[in-house]
């Protein structure tokens, strides 16, 4: 057998799986790896950036619009530890990355060598990255690499998808093996990693669901990620079943539907949560009812489990019975067990049983609906300086273009778009919900740019996150990457400012104020945008909103918009959050109360 050096296995194992990129950033610990791709950079590309949290964000978001994973590279020590957030941001929203890390050589294990982290265990980066991925594995020898790779692969993309961790001494990147296949090129076009649920259980979750007179489904980001928005639409139809989703789930059903209801949870909706308090039968679809989809699973805010029966589907089986004890439970892919209760119910249909009246309970829905769109009117168009959130997103949406493939960072901004963004179809809006680590949105757009080239991509992002992220910019000018960023700019982080406000009556180092006089400060970022190449626009007035952002995408050049948005204007909300012991923080809008006897 030939020999191989250790990075060109690695390399080749990722080009076999059609992995197209390697996203990273140079240093000592990884150059072996780098020079391998430099020798296979016409089967995979490489992109280099300035921060490595850039390339996870950047993995991440690049599977959450295509289904392919990456890779990232970082060196040993600080470089890679500073990847950890971005990779805990995609552990939690459950995108698969292949994270590869530099370390030492093993000859020097430790002795203390430059940048290892040995104080409790030798070269111990394993131990650093443990509660960020699905598993994580050491090579110390080239010839581990071939079986590491395809575990690691095939682990990545089991049940619930998630990123691993490979890493990898210099030495070992560089010394030569006996290359040796463990499975022959190929072998993973033979693995199904999806799998249905029980037969009995599906029949089970159909009684309940037809027996019910005012039923609920909810889409949660499990939707997304097995790609089963079609099979949820069809059932949704087939059953005339009305469908929230949660924040994260967004998407999952088209926001024009008669039978979408929008999001649940203390970022949700009216309809969605005045719905998912008064249904009887509730089919949950990859979800695993966190505190923000859940108003803090308060009773009879967003939900009321029981007396609501609960079917709770998830790939996870983990999550089942979690956070609320379902009547029925399946393990298994959203999208083959939503096919399988669709086939249930053509049989059903067939045998000519009845799917009961459910026309008194959409008019119900359609009602909450329309109170909610009632009241989102009556500022979607309001004029004065800052621009006021409501109108900027409505601006937004009636500027962007077809297709426009938005992301949101993380911060007061979030919970507008939301609520208030409408999303035509999936994957279309991508969020950091489980995690939400500042910096998704910034870098997260680079990627998703990757993946969808014909796509428009808009980050809408705060000011304090684009100040912790801005060299996301400087690579989309490196590599021509027509993103536009969208700052909203209300000098502070005025979600915790909010936060603070709300649950102790004061507000302090949340704003961005000189430290002398207490005057607010911001920062201009169109300059700061043009300073590394990119275009830079001020946005003043709402009426400035549409014709810059067109300009921005006709451009075709990465672009920046620093917007100035009003920062005291107080959320409409009709689910809530608890932060113990303090208690929750209820909904401001709630004209149709919930009753017991509903």
């Amino acid at each position: 057998m030939p020999e191989r050096k250790g990075a060109e296995i690695i390399v080749d194992h990722l080009t076999q799986q059609g992995v197209p990129w390697l996203f990273g950033l140079c240093g000592h610990g990884d150059v072996g790896l780098m020079d391998a791709a430099l020798q296979q950079q016409d089967r995979i590309k490489t992109l280099s950036v300035h921060n490595e949290q850039v390339a996870g964000f950047m993995a991440d978001a690049y599977y959450r619009v295509s289904g392919q994973p990456v890779a990232t590279f970082t060196s040993c020590g600080p470089g890679s530890v500073s990847i950890q957030a971005a990779i805990a941001c995609a552990m939690a929203d459950s995108s698969a990355v292949f994270a590869i890390t530099g370390n030492v050589p093993t000859q020097q294990f430790n002795k203390g060598p430059f940048q290892e982290l040995g104080y409790h265990y030798q070269a111990d980066f394993v131990s650093a990255m443990r509660p960020y991925v699905k598993r994580s594995f050491q090579a110390t020898r080239a010839d581990m690499l071939p079986d590491m790779m395809r575990h690691a692969y095939s682990h990545m993309l089991s049940g619930r998808t998630g990123p691993v961790h490979l890493d990898v001494p210099f030495n070992v990147f560089v010394e030569k093996t006996e290359e040796r296949a463990s499975v022959s090129d190929g072998w993973r076009a033979g693995v199904a990693y999806e799998c249905q649920g029980s037969p009995d259980a599906i029949e089970a979750a159909l009684d309940i669901l037809l027996s019910g007179r005012r039923r609920l489904i909810l889409a949660g980001h499990g939707c997304l990620i097995g790609r089963a928005s079609m099979e949820l639409t069809e059932l949704a139809e087939l059953l005339q079943i009305p469908v929230a989703t949660t924040p994260q789930g967004k998407g999952a059903i088209d926001d024009r539907h008669p039978l979408s209801l929008g999001p649940t949870g203390r970022d949700g909706v009216y309809p969605a949560n005045r719905a998912a308090r008064a249904c009887d039968v509730l089919l949950a679809l990859g979800t695993r009812f966190g505190d923000r989809s859940t108003s803090s699973w308060a009773d009879g805010i967003t939900h009321s489990i029981p007396p609501t029966q609960l079917i709770h589907v998830d790939i996870d089986g983990g999550q089942l019975g979690r956070n609320y004890a379902p009547t029925v439970g399946i393990t298994g892919s959203v999208r083959l067990v939503l096919s399988q209760l669709i086939a249930a119910a053509k049989k059903r249909l067939v045998a000519n049983q009845s799917f009961g009246d459910n026309n008194n309970w959409l008019s119900q829905t359609a009602h909450w609906k329309h109170l909610w769109d009632s009241a989102l009117a009556e500022t979607k168009d309001v004029d004065g300086q800052p621009i006021h959130p409501d109108r900027l997103i409505a601006e937004l949406q009636r500027a962007a273009p077809e297709r426009t493939l938005l992301l949101s960072d993380i911060g007061a901004h979030h919970s507008w778009v939301v609520q208030q963004w409408r999303i035509r179809e999936p994957r279309s809006l991508l969020q950091s919900g489980g995690f939400a680590s500042m910096g998704f949105g910034i870098c997260g757009a680079l990627g998703a740019q990757l993946a969808a080239p014909d796509r428009p991509v808009l980050a809408v992002v705060g000011d304090g996150g684009f100040l912790m992220h801005a060299s996301a910019v400087a690579t989309a000018v490196e590599y021509e990457l027509p993103v536009v960023w969208l700052v909203w700019n209300n000098c502070g982080y005025v979600s915790i400012r909010d936060l603070q406000v709300g649950f102790l009556g004061r507000e302090f180092a949340s704003r961005f104020r000189n430290a002398r006089t207490g005057e607010l400060i911001t920062t201009d970022f169109a300059m700061l945008a043009r300073s590394m190449g990119a275009e830079g626009r001020r946005v003043e007035h709402p009426d400035e909103i549409g014709d810059h952002l067109r300009a921005a995408f006709e451009s075709r050049k990465p672009t920046v918009l620093d917007v100035r948005v009003q920062a005291d204007v107080k959320r409409r909300t009709a689910g809530g959050w608890a932060m113990p012991p303090l208690g929750v923080s209820g909904p401001n809008f709630d004209p149709d109360p919930w009753r017991k006897e509903d």
